[in-house]
């Protein structure tokens, strides 16, 4: 025997990380008032640095959560680039007064903040999605919990991340299994780490690691190198991880290995790199019925370009803006809606919005990461051919405006 439905809902978004938060404080803005189910018990404010350009400094500003956010965060000045090639060592600056303002920002800080300007009882922490189907007399998604609960909901958006129940529902195309292995980690100095405000970012064949400081007291590191099968013996173990760290940077200016070698060994976090294909974010089907997806499930991509975080605060101002402008003559002080055709028509808009700019990142990212991984000269200048001649301006996608809230 089925079971009743324990709850109908207007608004229902999956997952309480930066698209899921981002996405119900979008909508709280303009005065939409969402459901966030969360899997986990409380915030999930574990994880490393994000690097947030200019793009999502403005999204941030649009959500009204940036300027307390800035002064934990120090402005960058540029980026010092280094590539090791044998014996000899090449050296660029890149200064970011010609890119725009770039942080980078402890998740948990971002987490916390978006968090605290959502209402109470916006989230409900311990629900985890277990499916979703279309109840059969209504069109309207009905999610299955794991407490046995059902709620049904008008509007669903899922924002679970790289593995995606809503995904799976829309039947997306899995994500691909990235060639490349990424170490991320926090090292820091009580007295102050004297870093210069700058990335500093060394390239030596497939590896590639990065520094850069949070505040005047912390420094995020990160490296990414070619996915070998040992790597999974010491994915778990801190003390393996930072050694195997060490050993794949051997050689690296020595401002990187005295990081790594200090870094916090709680910090640390290895994982293989997943990313959405350009051509199944180009195809995708992003709606089914008023069912939709933002952030990861909907486009995870490497870090090779730095706009994950970014880019998921675009997609929540992009579609809490398509809902308002789309709802604004059609729903009561209740927030009914009128018509199913409208959630859908303002889900398609969200949607062609984001696609081309998705597509895009997801290539530049994409190309840059086989750039790093490929062995082959040939398909190294293929790739570069590339990207000189869809990507001449490298840094144009920091300079997007996703536009006002």
């Amino acid at each position: 025997m089925a079971l009743a439905i324990s709850e109908d809902l207007e608004i229902v978004i999956v997952g309480g990380g930066i698209c899921g938060l981002a996405t119900a404080l979008a909508l709280h803005r303009k005065g939409l008032k969402s459901v966030l189910l969360e899997k986990s018990e409380t915030l999930r404010t574990a994880g490393g640095a994000i690097a947030i350009q200019a793009n999502g400094w403005r999204a941030l500003d649009e959500l009204g959560v940036a300027s307390k956010l800035r002064p934990n965060a120090i402005l960058l000045e540029r980026i010092r680039e280094i590539v090791l090639n044998g014996g000899e060592q090449q050296e660029e600056f890149i200064h970011y007064s010609n890119i725009g303002e770039t942080r980078w920002l402890k998740r948990s800080d971002l987490i916390e903040a978006l968090a605290e300007d959502l209402p109470l009882g916006t989230i409900r922490f311990g629900c985890q999605i277990l499916s979703v189907k279309l109840d059969t007399n209504t069109c309207f998604p009905i999610l299955q919990l794991n407490n046995g609960n059902k709620i049904r909901a008008k509007m669903l958006i899922g924002c679970d991340g790289a593995n995606s129940v809503v995904a799976d529902f829309l039947e997306l195309k899995p994500k691909k299994l990235h060639p490349s292995s990424g170490v991320r980690g926090f090292t820091y100095y009580p007295n102050g780490h004297g870093y210069a405000p700058q990335l500093l970012r060394t390239r030596r064949g497939n590896t590639l690691s990065g520094v850069a400081p949070v505040t005047d007291n912390l420094l995020f590191w990160f490296v990414n190198h070619q996915w070998h099968p040992q790597d999974s013996k010491v994915m778990e173990d801190p003390k393996m991880i930072k050694q195997m760290t060490l050993q794949t940077i051997k050689g690296f200016p020595k401002e990187t290995i005295d990081v790594v070698q200090s870094c916090d060994l709680s910090t640390l976090h290895f994982n293989n790199l997943r990313y959405q294909a350009p051509l199944d974010i180009l195809l995708g089907r992003f709606r089914k019925g008023t069912v939709t997806v933002a952030g990861d499930s909907m486009h995870a991509m490497t870090p090779f370009v730095g706009q994950g975080g970014s880019a998921a605060i675009e997609d929540a101002v992009v579609f809490a803006r398509c809902m308002k402008r789309n709802f604004q003559a059609n729903y009561n002080k209740d927030f009914i809606y009128k018509s199913e055709e409208m959630i859908e028509k303002a889900m398609d808009e969200y949607v062609n919005e984001r696609r081309m700019r998705l597509v895009k990142l997801a290539t530049q990212s994409y190309l840059m990461g086989y750039l790093l991984d490929s062995s082959s000269l040939l398909f190294k200048l293929i790739i570069l051919v590339l990207l000189g001649v869809l990507f001449r301006d490298r840094y144009a996608h920091v300079r997007y405006n996703c536009g006002k809230l």
